[in-house]
């Protein structure tokens, strides 16, 4: 069995719920999805919304050159339905790795769009997720407006360039669906976290996005564990995507404080980083 092409991307964490003001913002954390194309057949239990049938339908219809035969293997540590970004990354993993295999030569931009439209087709978003997408394939932050083609779609950008430590915190599978409605009765709150955002306050607009998601999920829980943490002596704190995961943000001296505090509630607490341009790079060759 050959390896025709292997694509990653990184999993994210929401500064900006897209459902709020349509407009969204995800920064990328050190969770990664590779994506593997075989020359024979795999099968393949992790990809629950076929969303993979979706990006190499999609790619056809394009009439972009392919693989004969397509095996697909993913390697994944993002969890799966927690607001994590995982189909995002999957998305664009696999896209990737039909990119090497072909070169083609898509760029940045165009693998986002095409992400978009993929998760969109297979029913495994809401909002299209394009900033989500852009976190996949990038360093640092981007506050995007998913109305338009990926490569105009970018009104602010930068990095996080702080010594901190994200932790993040899954909670089981997703209880509740997702109610566009109660986030648009949410807005104040949704208006409060893009305002720090503009303002280059980038952990106040998650700590405010967080408690604008909880609000609109009525996941009063979360509020509960969010705060635990900020007074364990976390910098922010708040729901990733829609839920039900958390993500923390902390200095490397505060971690195990944070840790153990929100441990002793019974929950499982992941440890990584905001991923940095140089990562970034390197995951694209």
């Amino acid at each position: 069995m050959t390896i025709l092409g292997s694509g990653t991307a990184n999993g994210g964490i929401s500064i900006l719920h897209a459902l709020g003001l349509g407009r969204g913002c995800s920064i990328p954390i050190g969770l990664t999805t590779t994506v593997n194309i075989h020359d024979e057949h795999i099968d393949l239990h992790n990809d629950h919304h076929g969303l993979l049938d979706e990006v190499l339908h999609l790619w056809r219809k394009k009439e972009l050159p392919s693989p004969n035969i397509v095996g697909w293997e993913v390697i994944s540590d993002v969890p799966v339905g927690q607001g994590l970004k995982s189909s995002a990354a999957l998305a664009c993993a696999a896209l990737r790795a039909l990119n090497q295999s072909s070169w083609v030569g898509l760029s940045d931009s165009e693998i986002v769009d095409m992400a978009v439209e993929s998760q969109i087709n297979s029913g495994c978003t809401v909002t299209g997720s394009m900033d989500d997408a852009w976190a996949a394939v990038d360093s640092g932050w981007k506050l995007v407006d998913p109305r338009l083609p990926a490569s105009e779609a970018i009104l602010f950008e930068g990095e996080f360039d702080e010594d901190v430590t994200v932790l993040v915190v899954p909670r089981g599978p997703r209880e509740t669906a997702v109610n566009a409605e109660s986030f648009s009765e949410n807005q104040y709150l949704f208006e409060r976290a893009l305002a720090s955002l503009t303002n280059g306050s980038v952990l106040d607009a998650l700590s405010s996005n967080g408690m604008a998601v909880a609000s609109s999920t009525d996941d009063f829980e979360a509020l509960r564990t969010c705060n635990m943490a900020i007074a364990s002596g976390a910098l922010a704190a708040g729901l990733s995507g829609s839920g039900p995961a958390i993500a923390i943000v902390c200095y490397p001296t505060d971690v195990q404080n944070v840790k153990n505090s929100v441990e002793q509630s019974g929950l499982e607490v992941m440890e990584t980083s905001f991923v940095s341009s140089e990562v970034a790079e390197r995951e694209v060759r």
